[in-house]
């Protein structure tokens, strides 16, 4: 369970990135989201296509964690341009648009080592800050940004499917 590696994602990745969000967001919240909204979710926001494309675009940074041997996808994190509603927004600032990772997993600093190398690409490309949105009642994922750095800096409506739930919008000061 060690043994991960985590890489930079290629253009070939879309399929195994689609799979483990579809995965990772149904493992997560099963029993709390509508079944409906979040098979819904899914099929739009974790089609292959959607990886494919941010895969194409040179804005964005996807890093794949693997378990090996073997190479299975276990988590991955999508770095991207900011686009997410905060009062003072800054030009450079970037937004982790997706970290996931599966439960078996989660513990094992897997989700340490993403947001490291997300980080130091944001300050390798000169951000002063890094945004992401989360889930309000998502605890485990808060005290993990928490412990990370990251501070509210807002809220949102987030749709999930057919309904509308709340998220925070956390930001970490790059120095």
């Amino acid at each position: 369970m060690n043994d991960i590696r985590i890489r930079s994602c290629v253009e070939g990745d879309a399929a195994a990135l689609a799979l483990l969000g579809q995965a990772s967001f149904l493992e997560t919240f099963a029993g709390i989201l509508d079944g409906a909204d979040i098979l819904a979710h899914c099929a739009r926001q974790h089609d292959a296509a959607v990886y494919r494309t941010w895969l194409a675009e040179p804005a964005m940074g996807i890093w794949l964690a693997e378990a090996m041997p073997g190479g299975a996808p276990v988590g991955y994190l999508v770095l991207s341009p900011a686009n997410l509603p905060v009062e003072a927004p800054r030009a450079g600032d970037l937004e982790i648009k997706r970290i996931y990772l599966l439960h078996r997993f989660q513990g094992l600093r897997v989700g340490r080592r993403l947001m490291d190398a997300a980080l130091q690409q944001a300050r390798q490309a000169g951000a002063s800050r890094v945004l992401l949105g989360v889930y309000a009642e998502n605890h485990d994922a808060l005290a993990f940004y928490r412990r990370s750095g990251f501070v509210q800096v807002g809220t949102r409506t987030f749709r999930v499917g057919a309904t509308d739930y709340h998220d925070v919008i956390l930001s970490l000061e790059l120095s």
